[in-house]
């Protein structure tokens, strides 16, 4: 019961943060939670900038949030991001679900797997789009070994700062 309590707790406050974002909630699976932007209404680039500022919003949001039965431990939210095609359906008669299909949601899940305790993980593909805003701080993190890619030049999100010379 713990653990339900504690991700109910969690999602109620995700579900709470993302309603201010142009994004979508896709699912949750156990304590995963996969967000997009840009479906299931297109928005051109503004995907990255959206699901940027709402991993900002969540990360800040986790680092005073408390875990009721251990109310001393720090909560180590992973998250990662990365931009490109989906294909995305609605799936099932009993209990439809909207899925996203392809090697993005793949991709995006390696960029969480691979990062870093209170850490935003971004491919080079979701930088490219974010340095067009020029509005976010970014840090090169390296080249890291993916499983099923191989080696990724990937970054950490750090924020975004408050005046910008773009959109």
């Amino acid at each position: 019961m713990q653990v339900v309590t504690l991700l109910n707790d969690l999602y109620t406050c995700f579900d709470a943060i993302i309603d201010n974002f142009d994004v979508y909630k896709v699912e949750t699976i156990g304590d995963a939670y996969m967000v997009v932007s840009g479906l299931p209404v297109r928005n051109g680039k503004l995907h990255a900038r959206e699901v940027a500022r709402m991993s900002l919003a969540l990360l800040d949001a986790v680092r005073t949030f408390k875990i009721r039965h251990q109310p001393d431990q720090q909560l180590k939210l992973r998250i990662g991001i990365h931009s490109g095609p989906v294909c995305a359906g609605v799936v099932g008669l009993k209990m439809p679900r909207y899925c996203l299909f392809g090697d993005t949601v793949n991709t995006a899940s390696r960029m969480e797997s691979n990062g870093e305790a209170l850490k935003i993980h971004l491919s080079s593909a979701t930088r490219s789009v974010l340095e067009e805003m020029g509005c976010f701080e970014l840090e090169l993190r390296g080249d890291v070994e993916m499983k099923g890619k191989g080696k990724m030049r990937t970054y950490w999100l750090l924020g975004e700062r408050l005046s910008s010379t773009r959109g």
